[in-house]
């Protein structure tokens, strides 16, 4: 569930055709922002009923709907629900419902309060509405390690499943951040865009020009199972989840590692686990959110990794940054390339970062690709990479 799509099929065309889905968006208590909201598909009400909907925060219910697509995707899975387990990334939760109890406590007093505040504000919502949601009794994991939490929560799934704790898995990531005080905060430390230019030009990953990234908001989600018992049953498979890496910088709370050494870490990590070597990799979908220190230490990372010869875009460029959900969103994009055979573009990129010279794909680029990495990086250092490669039956 993304701003330029409700559906895989709906956001890999948008990809295809280098759409964006910026926009100005109006934040009480803030003003006019440049933002990439969700504005289609979020039927939690006519899926799951109106009682369940109202116990779910604008993230949880983007999650809900985001993993009841992909199993519906997935077909007859065949698997009872204590063995479908479900691993979700999330940033800041059921931001909304914080604030609305926050708003209640100030204004109303501490009886006014409501009885869901807490368990649909806090970062492991979209996760617990989903389960819920879908009867998903298996593992579960609710990550919140910044905006890698997304790509971690895929890396744990993909551990519960190699572990034998479940058979099938849910994963991914969601966040709904265009909240009033998730906004004011992110302003305040810098990290925005000040927005002057037009929306759709805002967000410019790797280009000189970048000056802060544009926030998003959606929910990306993929059903991971055993490769054997995906074959057995005649499913579709995009796609394998080969390998993941994860490390921490151990820094700054909010900078990343300029040397890149910590993010190249976890890309080599997760090739290794993948079996694969650098040359191996033809595409990466690049985490670069179109910061200023953000994007060079990737591009750093980038080459430490030995990933200098793939072709690299980063697709929030078109989506936007959806912190927690980005994870997800950008796998669901990685996996553009081996089920269409198209590499998503960087939007934007104009005058290429000197630090960055890449082989950068500025318009979608129809190419096969036999493994392709998908990189999230996080306030407080924390790093995921993700390796897909090829299925050839």
């Amino acid at each position: 569930m993304s701003p330029i799509g409700a559906g895989v099929g709906a956001f890999w065309d948008a990809l295809a055709a280098g759409r964006s889905g910026a926009a100005m968006v109006s934040i009480e208590g803030v003003g006019d922002i440049c933002a990439f909201p969700v504005t289609e598909g979020e039927d939690a009400r006519e899926r799951f009923g109106q009682r369940d909907a109202r116990r779910m925060d604008r993230s949880g219910r983007m999650a809900a709907v985001a993993a009841s697509w992909a199993l519906e995707d997935a077909g007859d899975l065949g698997v009872d629900p204590e063995r479908i387990g479900i691993s979700v990334g999330s940033v800041h939760g059921g931001a909304d419902a914080l604030l609305e109890a926050h708003r209640a406590l100030l204004e109303r007093g501490a009886d006014r309060v409501g009885p869901l505040a807490i368990p649909m504000s806090l970062a492991n919502h979209p996760c617990a509405a989903a389960a819920r949601a879908l009867g998903l009794r298996g593992p579960s994991a609710a990550p919140a390690t910044a905006c890698a939490a997304g790509s971690d929560a895929i890396g744990a799934a993909l551990s519960m499943l190699r572990e034998g704790r479940a058979d099938a898995m849910i994963a991914g990531g969601a966040d709904a951040p265009l909240s009033p005080l998730v906004i004011a905060g992110y302003v305040k430390v810098g990290a925005l865009t000040p927005s002057v230019r037009p929306p759709l030009e805002a967000s410019r990953p790797f280009d000189v020009g970048r000056d802060g990234f544009v926030m998003g908001e959606g929910a990306g989600m993929l059903l991971l199972e055993e490769r054997e018992h995906a074959l057995a049953r005649g499913a579709r498979i995009y796609a394998e989840l080969a390998g993941y890496g994860s490390s921490c910088d151990a820094g700054h709370p909010t900078d990343p590692d300029a040397t890149g050494a910590g993010p190249a870490r976890a890309m080599r990590l997760a090739i290794e686990d993948a079996g694969l070597t650098p040359a191996d990799i033809g595409y990466v979908n690049a985490h670069a959110t179109s910061t200023t220190a953000g994007d060079i230490a990737e591009a750093r990372a980038i080459s430490l990794a030995g990933l200098g010869d793939a072709a690299v875009s980063s697709t929030k460029s078109a989506h936007g940054h959806a912190l927690g959900g980005a994870g997800g969103l950008e796998a669901v994009a990685t996996l553009m390339a081996f089920a269409r055979d198209t590499l998503p573009a960087t939007l934007n990129l104009e005058d290429p970062e000197p630090e960055a010279p890449f082989d950068h794909v500025l318009t979608p680029r129809s190419v096969r690709v036999g493994a392709a990495v998908s990189n999230s990086f996080g306030f407080g250092g924390h790093n995921a990479c993700l390796v897909f490669t090829r299925h050839d039956g």
